[in-house]
């Protein structure tokens, strides 16, 4: 047990005194140092040793004054030598000692001053020996106290994963495996925090393997395994003439080490791994981001990328913080002024539920809990101001049980569990350090409530057991967390099912991403209580909140569980800094069934950096500002214009399409071959300025390629691919082999739409084409157009439209033609004038362009190289359309979407069914 700092002071003190006469390197040194450990209630004899030998880069032997191996080294002279030199007599010492050997501090004295150096922060204090009592926290880790200070992406975090991922690869490769390798590694992940942490007497367990196990390793399976035993026996059951340095460990309990595992088998160098995951300092090992580093070690092609996929203490405070952080934080500087509403606050949040029903390795229930424990700690100060803390037990009121989770698998359930009981720990020391009072919660009693399972067919409240002597209903007052990341084309029967089940075999509900069972869980859980208000927030891929799952997946949600969509973070980059780099385009929306006044959009200008909150009324399921409309698949146009086409899809293997060399290949042998021959735009050709070319039989007589010998061998092998084909479709094809699977070819003069564009671009570009070019599948087209369509699909106002209503191919855009151009709400009443001028500023764009003969598309919408003349001649197409909405000019594009969703819903809603009968069609 550590002692507190009151009592340290009071021992400082009384050793600098009694020891203020100590004068040369003598006897005496020994004492000194002795006396000194004391001080802060350890032995010395049990951590550090005197003139420990070591041999030196020029291979003299030389003596350290005191290592205690892996945590300091001190050396000492003489009174009134010089302090940097014994500094550098230290630091030669160094290349000696074995990795996990390596002190992280080192202390060097006179007897009269002490020097000490925190290698791991670079930083040093220098003090007189009088002045101990006033620098003991500087010592605070002889005694097991530490400040704990975790940085996300410290290089330590992945370094540690990499470690035990070398000793799972060896315990695997001698045929330790499953079940048993995966809770042998979190026992050892548990022993290894532990040592660091004070849950055992520091470096204890370090020390245990170093003495007590063979260099070879052979002993260290059946001398781990009784360890694990005695950790899950009460002291008052152990052998009355057990081993010392078994004895001295803790009853854990906690359920962690009560299972009996096989022995595993080791070696020198899986003792040499394990001693060297000793040495890292995992005290400064967050629980928060390690425990899916640690899932990662189980999978080789994961551990390539080590720590791509954990979620990042930063974006989980994006998600709690507007769910229920920033309110309690609220509501506590509103009561900290009145002692019993603050013991009040202090009783309801100590009996809030937490649930996160995707917890992989518990981040979000670990970052959630620290965040309480550390609000839990003001409320403890606030309420001591001015007096003296007699029981930190009696004063701390939140505990792990409170929180709950489901996840799929075993081995990272069982991550978070342990990550929990760490982080309490861990908060538990802060609250030692804060007053002065070691306290530990052990043996474990409560344990956070982690459930192994399938999320979407568990019972939410069945994980609750009810707890008589509560007065309120007991359900979750929070449901939260990061689902898996799959689309519906991804998805097995499996996760079919469960989607289908869940949204009641809605219309649609097939192109449903799995997130979206989270949210339609959730909303049936909380629509089983009139009383209890529960908030949930779920990050999710963006598909949610675009193209056809909106009008599927919230009309649902807010129909028939009457949701309302509290705060939203609107597409951001889901990222971290460790190796690989996972970026995945998200949104956060938090979600109850009842309405609030004070919702909250954060909008991001740049999806990888920061966003700025907006207050607003109403929060769409477009995550921005309106009324809550859906844009569902519609057949035809809803206004009157042109109607839109895919182009033709070959389904040919490619052996009906030519590149130019192929081309011209065949016109030199078969020059009647060139009317068969027709150029053929995608969306490559098309923004890439490439040429490519098809053979096109449509129409053709059979008798005008019969004797090309080429043409006719490509037919064959499109008649072959078709027939390998598993689908009964593409199968029916072969007997149609010399044409294309689906033809859809304009006979007139047509407009080019890409139907899948870059993200970076402001614009989508869109062209001119005959009908002598053959648009493909990967394009959409619309004949009879005019230069005002045009212009008006080429416009700002439509941008925005696509860009907030299309679906995403991964970030790019996705122009969907029955979402995106069939519900486009067009002017309504423009004016002759203003569509001439729109037609005047559309062809001065495709005169713009011109300008730059050599540019593909993609040169030109690129907005780093965008030709100025282009952008401006873009600008003022924007302004002809805008006026043709509204003589007022847009602010920016919230206010356009805003506007464009008013008007969707008044053409959806028949409002101006009427007046635009009345009126001509838009030409």
């Amino acid at each position: 047990m550590a002692l507190s700092w009151n009592e340290i002071r009071s021992r400082a003190v009384a050793f600098s005194k009694d020891w203020e006469n100590v004068t040369s390197e003598d006897a005496e040194a020994k004492s000194f140092w002795d006396a000194f450990f004391t001080v802060y209630g350890i032995s010395r004899r049990l951590t550090a040793t005197f003139e420990q030998p070591v041999k030196r880069l020029d291979e003299s032997t030389g003596y350290i004054d005191l290592l205690w191996k892996g945590t300091i080294l001190v050396e000492h002279k003489s009174r009134g030598k010089s302090l940097d030199k014994a500094y550098r007599q230290a630091l030669d010492y160094f290349p000696g000692l074995k990795d996990y050997e390596l002190p992280k501090y080192v202390l060097v004295s006179d007897f009269a001053r002490f020097r000490l150096y925190d290698l791991e922060e670079d930083r040093q204090v220098e003090f007189e020996l009088k002045d101990l009592y006033r620098h003991i926290k500087e010592f605070g880790f002889i005694a097991g106290y530490q400040k704990q200070v975790f940085k996300d992406e410290d290089p330590v975090n992945i370094h540690a994963a990499e470690l035990m991922g070398k000793l799972h690869d060896k315990l695997k490769e001698v045929g330790y495996t499953g079940h048993p390798l995966e809770l042998y590694l979190v026992r050892l992940l548990f022993c290894l925090f532990a040592d660091d942490t004070s849950i055992f007497e520091r470096d204890h367990f370090q020390n245990f393997i170093l003495n007590r196990t063979r260099e070879d390793g052979s002993d260290l399976g059946s001398r781990l395994g009784e360890l694990f035993y005695i950790l899950n026996q009460p002291k008052e059951q152990r052998l009355k003439n057990l081993d010392d340095d078994l004895n001295v460990f803790p009853y854990v309990n906690g359920r962690l080490f009560e299972e009996q595992l096989p022995p595993a088998a080791f070696d020198s160098r899986m003792r040499n791994i394990l001693l060297e995951c000793c040495a890292l300092n995992w005290g400064k090992i967050s629980p928060a981001i390690f425990g899916s580093l640690f899932q990662s070690v189980m999978n080789p092609v994961a551990r390539r990328n080590l720590g791509a996929h954990y979620t990042s203490e930063k974006n989980i405070l994006k998600v709690i913080k507007p769910l229920f952080l920033d309110d309690l934080w609220k509501e506590f500087e509103a009561v900290r002024g009145n002692r019993s509403k603050l013991l009040q606050f202090h009783d309801k949040i100590s009996q809030l539920r937490f649930l996160d029903p995707a917890c992989g390795c518990g981040n979000f229930l670990v970052i959630s809990y620290r965040e309480l424990r550390l609000l839990e700690l003001e409320i403890i100060k606030t309420l001591q101001k001015g007096q003296q803390m007699t029981d930190v037990a009696e004063r701390l009121k939140l505990n792990v049980d409170r929180f709950y989770g489901i996840e799929l698998e075993e081995f990272p359930s069982q991550i978070a569990q342990v990550g929990m009981w760490l982080t309490d720990h861990q908060m538990n020391l802060r609250v030692s350090e804060e007053f002065g009072e070691y306290y530990i919660r052990l043996p474990l009693v409560k344990r956070p409530n982690i459930v192994q399972g399938n999320a979407l067919q568990i019972d939410w409240q069945s994980l609750i057991d009810p707890i008589p002597w509560e007065k309120k209903e007991q359900r979750f007052d929070y449901i939260y967390g990061n689902p898996p990341f799959i689309g519906s084309k991804m998805m097995n029967e499996s996760q079919r099912i469960d989607i289908k089940e869940l949204a009641d075999e809605a219309k649609g509900s097939g192109v449903l991403d799995y997130v979206s069972g989270w949210y339609l869980k959730s909303a049936r859980y909380i629509s089983q209580s009139d009383t209890f208000k529960t908030k949930c927030a779920f990050v999710s891929t963006n598909s949610i909140s675009q193209g056809e799952q909106v009008g599927i997946l919230w009309k649902e949600l807010f129909n028939k569980y009457k949701i309302k969509i509290h705060f939203a973070h609107r597409t951001f980059k889901w990222s971290n800094e460790a190796r690989g780099k996972a970026a995945v385009h998200v949104v956060i929306v938090g979600f109850s069934n009842f309405d609030v006044a004070n919702k909250k959009i954060f909008e991001y200008e740049d999806i990888k950096g920061e966003p700025h909150e907006i207050s607003v009324k109403n929060i769409n399921p477009y995550l921005v500002e309106g009324n809550d409309v859906f844009i569902e698949n519609r057949g035809k146009p809803i206004c009157n214009v042109p109607t839109i086409s895919f182009g033709n899809m070959p389904n040919d293997g490619g052996f009906l399409l030519l590149d130019e060399a192929e081309r011209d290949i065949m016109m030199t042998k078969h020059p009647e071959s060139i009317k068969f021959i027709k150029p053929i735009i995608s969306a490559k050709e098309f923004l890439h300025n490439k040429k490519r070319f098809c053979i096109w039989l449509n129409g053709v007589s059979p008798h005008e390629y019969r004797q090309n010998e080429e043409i006719i061998n490509r037919i064959q092998s499109v008649k072959i691919y078709r027939l390998k084909s598993n689908r009964l479709t593409t199968r029916n094809l072969a007997y149609y082999p010399s044409i294309f699977g689906e033809i859809r070819q304009p006979s007139t003069n047509y407009i080019l739409i890409p139907r899948h564009s870059s993200e970076n671009r402001k614009q989508i570009p869109i062209g001119y084409f005959s009908p002598d070019f053959i648009v493909a599948d990967s394009c959409n087209f619309i004949e009879n157009i005019t230069l005002y369509h045009f212009g008006i699909l080429h416009s700002e106002m439509h941008n925005v439209w696509v860009r907030y209503v299309c679906g995403r191919l991964k970030s790019d855009f996705r122009y969907s033609n029955s979402i995106v151009y069939n519900n486009y709400p067009w002017p309504e009443d423009r004016s002759e004038r203003q569509k001439k001028a729109v037609e005047e500023a559309a062809q001065r764009v495709l005169d713009t362009r011109l300008q730059f003969p050599g540019s593909s598309l993609a040169d030109l919408y690129d907005p780093l190289t965008m030709p100025p003349a282009l952008v401006k001649a873009h600008n003022a197409l924007d302004k002809a359309v805008d006026h043709c909405y509204r003589s007022q000019p847009f602010p920016n594009e919230t206010k356009r979407i805003e506007f464009l969703f008013d008007l969707y819903e008044k053409y959806s809603s028949g409002l101006f069914r009427e007046e635009v009968s009345r009126k001509r069609k838009i030409p």
